[in-house]
């Protein structure tokens, strides 16, 4: 970690040098730009998104574990935007190459490459990567290859919230087939992974949304995805859960990415022993926990985010490589679908930046 700060400090001084400063890549001092990439760059922490320009940056020469990879397509998810408002956990050096998700081909490697060639299809490894460019020169370490027999959406947004998806799955309780989760945000792309997979498990899934005015034709949604159970929070007030816990096991797993009254009504319809995973906070409020939930039925409250897992387990590729090769497999056999993405062109970025911060929009996907 200390060595890549040092190196990257030393790259961005000597781009500042020439004028066209971009974070984001370690590579050798002695190497010279030989041609130009275009990239969105961030030059301060602020919540005005049109500071964000399009700018001509110098490209480098491979070296011997270098890889050189033209992007195809890249999402622009809430955290990414977050990062440009300086308040995401992570924080690239400014200035800095937007885009933490994406779908490359490498175009070449360096002669001691051994794991890509070119023409592979390929995504980063974490966070902070910077996607948002035409092209990109980085280290072999830095990215893992997936199928090109799924479409170029199912790849490029397969890093992220599926992966999310499947580790909150797989990683809290032993879930068996028959066995409930529940869930709030469930039209998130986070959600719809979430019910994907959990249905190719056998696994219930009940599901709560916010209400809107085109509630009905979401729930039909997310019941073509295969949601068992879709209900608007101010149901689930109303009216509880007793009658679902007629048809199907409560739950021992719950999710939220919302917060506030909508995270405690996950909480509170847990069975005895269940596991609160929070990994969002949507609502921006504090999630009302009931004490009886904590002391009579031995709620676990934990907290997951995808970029640390990913970090915690850089050393582990092989099982970065499993949860992939598991969830391409689940798009190839149909079971997991792309979320419904509007395709913006990359010199209209501006659309798909301002669609992502406003509320109850379509997940962008920049295509380059």
């Amino acid at each position: 970690m200390m060595r890549r700060m040092m190196v990257t400090s030393l790259i961005q001084a000597e781009l500042k040098f020439l004028g066209r400063s971009v974070s984001g890549q370690w590579w050798s001092r002695t190497q010279r730009p030989v041609h130009h990439c275009s990239g969105l760059v961030y030059r301060e922490h602020t919540a005005n998104i049109d500071t964000m320009r399009m700018e001509q940056l110098p490209m480098p020469g491979l070296n011997k574990r270098s890889v050189r990879v033209k992007m195809l397509a890249a999402p622009v998810n809430p955290a990414d935007i977050n990062m440009i408002q300086g308040t995401y956990p992570i924080l690239c050096p400014l200035p800095a190459v937007g885009g933490n998700e994406g779908l490359g081909e490498v175009l070449e490697v360096g002669d001691e490459v051994n794991t890509l060639r070119p023409g592979d299809w390929v995504v980063p490894v974490d966070a902070g990567f910077g996607t948002w460019r035409t092209e990109a020169v980085c280290g072999e370490d830095d990215l893992i290859t997936v199928p090109k027999d799924i479409t170029v959406m199912g790849a490029a947004t397969i890093a992220v919230n599926p992966c999310t998806a499947y580790r909150m799955l797989h990683d809290f309780h032993t879930l068996t087939p028959g066995s409930t989760v529940i869930q709030n945000g469930a039209n998130s792309a986070v959600g719809q992974a979430v019910i994907q997979i959990a249905a190719a498990m056998q696994i219930r899934t009940i599901n709560i949304i916010r209400d809107r005015p085109n509630c009905a034709e979401l729930v039909k949604e997310l019941q073509a995805l295969g949601a068992d159970y879709v209900l608007t929070e101010e149901e689930v007030m109303s009216s509880g859960l007793q009658h679902i816990f007629q048809e199907v096991p409560k739950p021992r797993l719950g999710l939220n990415c919302v917060g506030g009254i909508s995270g405690g009504l996950v909480l509170s319809n847990l069975d005895y022993g269940g596991t609160l995973v929070t990994y969002g906070g949507m609502a921006k409020k504090p999630v009302h926990i009931p004490a009886k939930s904590l002391i009579f039925k031995n709620i676990s409250l934990r907290g997951f985010w995808m970029t640390q897992w990913k970090r915690n387990h850089r050393q582990d590729k092989a099982l970065l490589r499993s949860m992939l090769d598991s969830l391409c497999e689940l798009v190839r056999s149909g079971y997991l679908r792309p979320p419904n993405c509007i395709q913006t062109p990359f010199p209209q970025y501006t659309k798909a930046l301002h669609a992502t911060v406003q509320p109850r929009q379509r997940k962008h996907v920049l295509i380059m």
